[in-house]
């Protein structure tokens, strides 16, 4: 049996100094996790569509759409999961809000630069936004074991 394939897209928004985060939650986790802004790709639905569609859901942003800032990768062994998580760069005039009634998305906030290591606990999320950040030519990162296991609200 073929092991699932997740897409993920998400967004770099860099605003004085800081870059824009969302804290979720997911079911299987007791604690919020701190990410970029973005999720899931739908079936049919493009790269850039899906980025758009997240933004709105998550910080009731419309979007500008930049350059492709990286890919990285990344294998659950526990849930025998692939991801593949685009993330591009994003600029918006607008400042984000939270959308009422969302239990996915808890909170929105401009983080400096100099603090994104601390706030953001999983490497596969840290480790390739810092990375990029200091050096842009760094566009690819893959790690064989995703180290953590997400539950997404729609999963079985």
């Amino acid at each position: 049996m073929d092991s699932p394939r997740i897409h993920l897209v998400t967004g770099v928004v860099e605003r004085d100094g800081a870059v824009l985060l969302a804290s979720s939650r997911y079911r299987n986790l007791a604690q919020p996790l701190w990410n970029l802004p973005g999720g899931r790709q739908r079936h049919g639905e493009l790269l850039h569509d899906a980025l758009r569609r997240e933004f709105d859901e998550e910080a009731s942003l419309a979007i500008t759409i930049g350059e492709l800032r990286y890919v990285a990768e990344s294998y659950d062994p526990t849930d025998r999961t692939h991801f593949t998580n685009f993330a591009f760069a994003v600029e918006s005039a607008h400042e984000p809000r939270l959308r009422a009634g969302d239990a996915h998305v808890i909170e929105l906030a401009w983080v400096p630069c100099a603090e994104l290591a601390q706030r953001l606990s999983v490497a596969v999320v840290r480790e390739p936004l810092l990375a990029n950040l200091q050096d842009r030519s760094r566009r690819y990162f893959a790690f064989t074991d995703a180290g953590i296991t997400i539950e997404f609200s729609d999963s079985p």
